[in-house]
């Protein structure tokens, strides 16, 4: 494994974390914490963005340009990963375990269509 991608996978796990956590402590009201959860939301994702620049720069990359294709991948993405949290709300919160199992199928079903969109089929 290169180092940039161990820094990478590091960096990425430690702010992902950060970032679920933050979401957790402030969408769960039985925590009582959602300033605390802004707040670790946040650094989170200034993590994960810091982390995609430290990448670049060790792997001499330029940032990806953002084109039409680019932003609707982005908002892709983004919507397959609510797709996939909506079902696991819905079977650990809501306890519609089979409407929720139902939906986060179809939310791992988007986010694995990614990978030809991104990579293309060859």
């Amino acid at each position: 494994m290169k180092k940039s991608s161990f820094v990478a996978l590091i960096l990425g796990t430690v702010s992902g974390v950060l970032f679920a956590l933050g979401m957790c402590m402030a969408l769960l009201p039985e925590w009582n914490a959602f300033t605390e959860g802004i707040i670790f939301g946040a650094v989170g994702i200034v993590l994960s963005i810091i982390t995609a620049l430290i990448w670049c720069k060790m792997e001499n990359k330029k940032l990806p340009k953002m084109s039409g294709k680019n932003l609707f991948r982005t908002i892709y993405a983004i919507s397959a990963s609510l797709v996939l949290g909506a079902g696991m709300c819905m079977c650990l919160v809501w306890e519609q375990i089979i409407l929720g199992t139902l939906v986060g199928l179809l939310g791992i079903i988007m986010l694995i269509a990614l990978i030809p969109m991104i990579k293309g089929i060859k």
